[in-house]
């Protein structure tokens, strides 16, 4: 049986990355990236760039996918650091596409 795939996953991400905040887990690699604040965050997000282009350029299918998933992950940490939700992206986004459709 095929498992259906869950569309809100990036809600649960940006929820399960809230609760490792709050939780404060000394172990826990999302409450450490965010103590270590914002400028981690995005040396972080330039790295996972980075490695998504060359393994797009280069790499296997299978890469890409391992650093697309990497990338997504610390840009909802990113966006949690900065308290914009994933409905506010949502949001931008349906706007950008009316006004693709008034053009």
């Amino acid at each position: 049986m095929i498992k259906k795939i869950n569309k809100n996953f990036l809600e649960e991400l940006f929820s399960t990355i809230k609760q490792r905040d709050q939780n404060k887990n000394k172990n826990s690699y999302t409450n450490n990236l965010l103590q270590q604040g914002k400028n981690k965050i995005a040396q972080k997000i330039g790295e996972e760039t980075a490695e998504l282009i060359v393994d797009y350029l280069n790499g296997t299918k299978k890469r890409v996918i391992e650093e697309t998933s990497d990338l997504l992950y610390h840009l909802m940490v990113l966006l949690y650091s900065k308290k914009i939700s994933i409905k506010e992206i949502e949001k931008e986004l349906e706007k950008r596409k009316k006004n693709v459709r008034q053009k």
